[in-house]
């Protein structure tokens, strides 16, 4: 590292983000290199209606890769998730690694304490997750869904507010902002399969900035890496849009062979396609693009374009 050199870690401003920004703080400070924060907000985060309106992909992203671009931040600092894998990295950019994952499932809070299947029916949780939805409406038929955005505290004060009686959201981002003693179950990965990079933070840098690179790798963890790979690839093979409620989860067992799950819904739940195949640590993307052509063997291309965007 250039003697000298402070890394400007590029986030958006949630409370969320910024615990995910210091987190890599942290570990560069272990590494012996300084850091400051330079915190953005985005199209996303500005925008509280339905993010297709918004085009959907990339719209927590734009801003931050246009910043790195521009070199006004060094290293962006993203929820995997976050990132179109549908469409390329914008030319100049690159990922630098990716932490160890964290716990992918999905948590529900209930303001009356009982778990899904005990609540009334019509009782009504709030997302704007269509994988959410459909898996939700799927599952739990008798209960009604309303669309509610925003980052996780504000979502958890509509649930306060009596906006809604359910708010369902990612285990390990309660985890990072301090609320996951909230949670009133935690549902299995048969019920709800996470979004594509769930429970993993994504370092990028410019393409060019071979330090940053350097550093990344020594972050990287190998293992989350491929299941990244092999989930990623998927996502591209199957080119939803940003109204597909696409699953899809990578594991290694103990020899290191990999095991990709991927699904496809249509917007209620009602009609899935569903695919798991085994392949070989050395080429994670080979194992994604194949869950992928399953999928679209099985139609998942005309159920994708079924759904309005």
């Amino acid at each position: 590292m250039s003697r000298g050199r402070i890394i400007r870690i590029s986030t958006r401003s949630s409370p969320m983000a910024l615990a995910q920004a210091e987190q890599v703080a942290e570990l560069l400070g272990g590494l012996g290199v300084d850091s400051e924060i330079v915190k953005l907000t985005t199209a996303g985060d500005r925008w509280m209606g339905d993010l297709s309106k918004l085009g959907g992909k990339g719209a927590f992203v734009k801003e931050i890769d246009v910043a790195l671009l521009a070199d006004e931040a060094d290293l962006a600092v993203h929820c995997l998730k976050d990132i179109p894998g549908d469409i390329p990295v914008p030319d100049g950019l690159a990922f630098a690694g990716y932490l160890a994952r964290e716990d992918v499932h999905d948590a529900v809070i209930t303001r009356t304490g009982a778990p899904l299947n005990e609540l009334p029916e019509g009782t009504v949780v709030g997302t704007s997750s269509v994988r959410r939805t459909a898996q939700l409406r799927l599952h739990y038929p008798h209960l009604a869904v309303k669309p509610l955005r925003g980052n996780v505290n504000t979502r958890l004060a509509r649930l306060e507010e009596g906006h809604v009686d359910v708010l369902i959201a990612a285990v390990s981002g309660l985890h990072r902002v301090n609320q996951a003693h909230r949670i009133t179950e935690t549902l299995g990965l048969d019920v709800m399969l996470p979004p594509i990079g769930a429970g993993v933070i994504a370092l990028q840098c410019r393409a060019d900035d071979t330090e940053l690179l350097e550093l990344g790798a020594q972050l990287d963890h190998v293992g989350t890496h491929r299941h990244a790979d092999a989930e990623r690839a998927m996502l591209h093979a199957l080119q939803g849009h940003c109204n597909s409620p696409i699953a899809g989860y990578a594991t290694s067992d103990a020899t290191g062979r990999l095991t990709l799950h991927g699904k496809v819904f249509d917007r209620d739940g009602s009609r899935w396609l569903d695919a798991m195949h085994w392949g070989v640590p050395e080429d994670p993307r080979a194992l994604g693009f194949f869950v992928g052509a399953d999928l679209l063997r099985q139609g998942a291309r005309a159920l994708i374009d079924s759904i309005p965007h």
